[in-house]
């Protein structure tokens, strides 16, 4: 199993271990960004309570919302897409955002901060968060105050930021 740490602006941590088993497209498409660096500075930018936090594809330059460069898609390794994926999207669980399009995922992932099981088979889960340290993290996020900014309605008011993602032996 690879193991990946999300780690934040402000040093807190997220330990994620990623399930190749049965999402290798997704793991390693994952860890070809985290290798490049592609996470380095993106935030938050969609947090939802009782529900999930999504980053991978947005940065803050000055007072605007930038896009990261475009990222390759990639085939969703889910159920509904008829891929055998089992995993259940339970607090903890990583997994890959998509739109309606079930081959359009690339950078942009969540982690749900509660069991969300209206999820399973219709997208990608990837691994799950390893302790309660970083679920206390996830947790946290959730909870922070949004507002509209953009197109998004749940936008954190105060930037939740990627120092980096970087594996973990």
């Amino acid at each position: 199993m690879n193991r990946i740490k999300i780690i934040l602006e402000d040093d807190r941590t997220i330990l994620v271990e990623l399930d190749e088993k049965y999402a290798p497209i997704s793991v390693k498409n994952f860890l070809k960004l985290v290798d490049n660096k592609f996470y380095d500075g993106v935030l938050f930018h969609r947090v939802i309570k009782d529900f999930m936090i999504q980053t991978g594809g947005y940065y803050i330059d000055g007072n605007s919302l930038k896009n990261k460069e475009e990222v390759e898609s990639i085939k969703g390794e889910f159920l509904s897409n008829k891929v055998n994926n089992p995993l259940k999207h339970l607090k903890g669980t990583i997994s890959m955002a998509r739109t309606n399009d079930p081959n359009s995922a690339s950078s942009q992932f969540f982690i749900c901060s509660v069991d969300c099981p209206h999820l399973d088979g219709n997208y990608a889960a990837f691994g799950k968060v390893l302790d309660e340290e970083s679920l206390k993290v996830v947790e946290d996020i959730s909870l922070v105050p949004t507002q509209s900014f953009y197109y998004f309605n749940d936008f954190p008011k105060f930037p939740v930021t990627i120092k980096t993602i970087e594996r973990v032996d």
